[in-house]
């Protein structure tokens, strides 16, 4: 579990260094202009924010979209990164709202708060630590977002646990996520470098399901976003060290990322 977290925190902090030392777009697994991250924000969203935020982007989907943010709430993103769904939610829940920021990884915490103050955005706070152990107290969040983050986690139980634990009743989880549609190859499933960007850890739709179930949420929902096909899983496996023509077509239609939804009573 730990070797899973640990190449997880590697991958995203040289994501990170790579645009706080460099102007040119960080070029990981689930960053940059592929077919996962490409194109999920719109010119309105980006002139909003620090190109940095943008250029870091590391998602699947744009929650803060989705989500239906109100004025006032108080928003948490696990997985923050460099920060910019959690400084596009401050301005859509506005002055009398909140967003916090929650990630592991020192160097993405520092390019978010860099974003953060050249933004000027006051209603932000970015925290250091885990999603399986969120540093917030019980019942204290109307809205959770993540973005092709909880995938990542070695311990999924515990992440959908302490969701369910800071949200206030009523409150609603508001993610995007990868999730699987058929068998994926073994293979697959067994690869870090694909971990870390964002495929071998994901989940299929019945088991995302059952696991914010029994973690107590209800009224759940899976939409699809994008679904995946050969050339896009062939953009992947080539760093992967498995050969993209003998697995791009066993993965081709499997994967999609999806918006996925779910209430605390």
């Amino acid at each position: 579990m730990e070797t899973v977290t640990e190449q997880v925190r590697q991958h995203y902090a040289q994501a990170a260094l790579q645009v706080l030392n460099t102007s040119a777009a960080a070029s990981c697994g689930c960053c940059g202009p592929d077919p996962i991250s490409g194109d999920l924000y719109d010119a309105s969203q980006t002139s909003q924010i620090p190109e940095g935020a943008a250029r870091a982007s590391l998602g699947c989907g744009n929650p803060t979209l989705l989500a239906g943010l109100q004025a006032g709430e108080t928003v948490l993103d696990l997985g923050s990164g460099g920060g910019i769904d959690v400084l596009l939610s401050a301005k859509r829940v506005g002055p009398s709202g909140k967003a916090y920021g929650l990630d592991m990884t020192d160097e993405m915490l520092e390019l978010a708060r860099r974003n953060q103050k050249e933004a000027g955005v006051e209603n932000v706070e970015f925290l250091k630590g885990r999603m399986e152990a969120i540093p917030l107290p019980d019942s204290s969040v109307d809205v959770i977002l993540s973005n092709c983050v909880i995938n990542l986690s070695a311990d999924k139980n515990r992440v959908m646990a302490e969701a369910f634990r800071v949200l206030k009743p009523g409150g609603r989880l508001a993610i995007a996520d990868i999730v699987v549609r058929g068998e994926v190859p073994e293979e697959v499933r067994r690869s870090m470098e694909l971990w870390a960007g964002c495929i071998a850890g994901a989940m299929d739709q019945s088991e995302y399901e059952g696991r914010l179930a029994a973690a107590g949420f209800e009224k759940i929902g899976i939409e699809p976003i994008r679904v995946y096909g050969a050339d896009d899983a062939r953009w992947y496996l080539t760093s992967s060290g498995l050969d993209p023509e003998v697995y791009a077509p066993q993965v081709a239609g499997k994967l999609m990322s999806g918006f996925v939804t779910a209430y605390k009573p």
